[in-house]
């Protein structure tokens, strides 16, 4: 479905004036829908993401690069982004109702912030930008529910903890298993799930982290980085509960699996660039090569803050080391007492040295400021856009670029 033409037309004049006053209309609406449901705030939305104004840019960017798509010539972009956005509401549960709520309480943030600028004919065309989108993310969702098996929104099961396993000094990894012993689903490398955990407070709150076993295991895998308070960073509250307080035999409530950075299962040569805990989804995509004995040449590539801090370091070298065409490279911003040898160096990952071979697909994840210098870096190097698949931990307030 595309909108209509008068739609389009107004929806083309009326950007620029949306656009820029979308940053006070997205704030004002959060209000005003945690006001009438403050139980979406306590039991669905991140917290800390609300607190920081992510959560709020995350939406402003993606409607605005809807309708910006929407209007232009070129809108081969709305795919990527609707995808992300569906896999990320399926694993929360997200289901039609709660369109309805969006719907109401964001148009009131529009008429209060935009005033007599929201004529009827305004009004008609942006209610029918948001119906193409939310319909768009509705079908889209169905249909991952429908592929995984399940009703739509029913995604939550309990799990056991089978083991617990520290991967760095932050870092631990949780083995989950079935409550019954069952074998739990198979999933595709690079997809994560959602943890629901319940807070001091009351609060039900969800995070999600990606699966680092393998696919095909009878069990799930995850690993979990602790955040403490980092200037005016909150802590992490999911994060930090599973790491302080969850420990074999415990009981988690947790997702199917969901995620769109899924591995492409062509022979095209990989470039999987990743820095901090967004080695994760690496580690479960090499861990799918791996076991399938891949031919493709693969090229790891992980930044981080010291090797001491590096989660998953020793498994990273023998994954790679079982496949016969993989290199790997790794940067430290602190090396303490060691020193640089062939593949380990001093600083912040420099992709300017490492050999990029025509038709490589690109595999992204770390904090946003890594992704935007590397996929910056990627495309000097005449990499291709379409190529480079990147993964977002929160709220992805990058939709415009990918």
């Amino acid at each position: 479905m595309s909108l209509s033409a008068a739609s389009t037309e107004v929806i083309r004049a009326t950007l620029p004036a949306v656009g820029a006053a979308i940053g006070d209309i997205t704030p004002l609406f959060y209000s005003k829908m945690f006001a009438a449901h403050p139980e979406l705030e306590r039991d669905l939305f991140n917290r800390g993401n609300q607190k920081q104004g992510e959560q709020q840019r995350a939406l402003a960017g993606s409607i605005a690069a809807f309708a910006t798509l929407q209007v232009s010539e070129d809108a081969a972009n709305i795919d990527a982004i609707m995808s992300r956005i569906a896999n990320k509401h399926a694993s929360l549960g997200i289901t039609a109702p709660e369109y309805e709520i969006v719907h109401k309480y964001l148009f009131e943030a529009i008429v209060e912030v935009l005033g007599e600028a929201v004529t009827p004919e305004v009004a008609s065309a942006w209610d029918e930008v948001y119906w193409l989108m939310a319909n768009t993310l509705i079908a889209m969702e169905h249909k991952l529910y429908a592929d995984a098996g399940v009703e739509d929104g029913k995604v939550w099961r309990e799990v056991k903890v089978a083991r617990r396993v520290l991967e760095s000094a932050e870092t631990v990894s949780f083995v989950l298993a079935s409550v019954d012993g069952t074998p739990l689903p198979h999933y595709l490398p690079g997809q994560y799930i959602s943890v629901g955990v319940h807070l001091a407070d009351g609060a039900r709150q969800i995070r999600q982290y990606s699966l680092v076993g393998s696919p095909t295991a009878d069990d799930w895998q995850i690993s979990v980085k602790a955040i403490p308070v980092d200037g005016d960073n909150p802590a992490g509250e999911v994060s930090n509960f599973l790491y302080e307080n969850v420990f074999e035999g415990d009981i988690l409530s947790v997702t199917t699996p969901f995620g769109d950075l899924v591995l492409d299962e062509g022979d095209a040569p990989l470039l999987l660039v990743s820095a901090g805990i967004g080695c994760t989804p690496m580690i479960g995509i090499l861990n799918h090569l791996a076991a399938t004995s891949t031919a493709r040449p693969v090229s790891v590539l992980h930044a981080d803050r010291s090797p001491a801090r590096h989660a998953h370091r020793a498994e990273l070298t023998e994954l790679v080391g079982q496949l016969p065409s993989a290199t790997i490279h790794r940067w430290y911003e602190d090396l303490g007492q060691r020193t640089q040898d062939e593949d380990t160096y001093l600083g912040r990952a420099d992709l300017s040295g490492i050999d990029i071979a025509d038709g490589t697909q690109v595999y992204l994840c770390g904090p946003l400021p890594f992704m935007q210098s590397v996929r910056e870096s990627l495309i000097e190097r005449q990499v291709p856009a379409t190529a480079i698949h990147y993964e977002v931990f929160g709220p992805d307030s990058w939709a415009p670029a990918s």
